[in-house]
């Protein structure tokens, strides 16, 4: 790994603008920012098909795999696929994009994946009522139906953060920097981190 490139790691709270910030500060800096796409090539390197992936995405199962396979790679070998093996077909995938050059990665524990190596380890959050607001706005529900997706997908993030890194999800001592989006915008939430980033000489 090149000493000189940059390794940003997002963890965030369901509705807080974490992906927003992510790609705002990897269109500032010109670095690929990797959610989705993180899931697509783990299927691709896994023989896995995607839908296994976009299912288990970020929460704990266990899969009949008899249905997911995009190949014939695994064929003959188990009926069941658990939490562990997808967790380490991802954390390969991390560790591997990691390797090769600058990232930005959201949530997926990359950060405790990635821990002994030079990153910025960034949370972000925001209160209650503001994440409601943005995930009314996103995606149209009313507000009660927002609250309670929030409430579900925060405790499926902590959830699987919990159980894989044996840490606490959002605890400030797993992180260099915490940040309420709120106080700043998505763009200015941007530019606070990476100018921590630089002054920390991480970026």
């Amino acid at each position: 790994m090149d000493g000189n490139n940059t390794i940003i790691n997002i963890g965030r709270q369901f509705g807080s603008g974490g992906k927003q910030v992510a790609l705002n500060i990897g269109s500032k800096l010109g670095i690929k920012v990797y959610d989705n796409e993180l899931i697509s090539k783990a299927a691709e390197e896994s023989g896995f098909s995607k839908e296994l992936f976009e299912r288990s995405d970020e929460k704990r199962s266990m899969f009949n795999i008899s249905s997911f396979f995009s190949s014939d790679r695994f064929v003959g070998s188990r009926n069941y696929v658990g939490d562990n093996e997808l967790f380490k077909i991802q954390s390969d995938v991390i560790r591997d994009i990691a390797e090769k050059g600058s990232a930005i990665f959201v949530g997926r524990c990359s950060n405790y994946i990635l821990r002994d190596m030079r990153c910025l380890d960034v949370f972000i959050s925001a209160p209650f009522e503001e994440r409601i607001k943005r995930v009314c706005e996103r995606t149209g529900l009313e507000e009660e139906d927002a609250r309670t997706r929030i409430e579900r997908q925060d405790r499926t993030r902590e959830t699987y953060y919990n159980f894989f890194t044996f840490g606490n999800w959002g605890a400030a001592s797993d992180y260099d920097l915490c940040i309420d989006s709120s106080i700043l915008g998505i763009e200015g939430t941007a530019d606070c981190i990476i100018d921590f980033g630089r002054k920390a000489g991480l970026i």
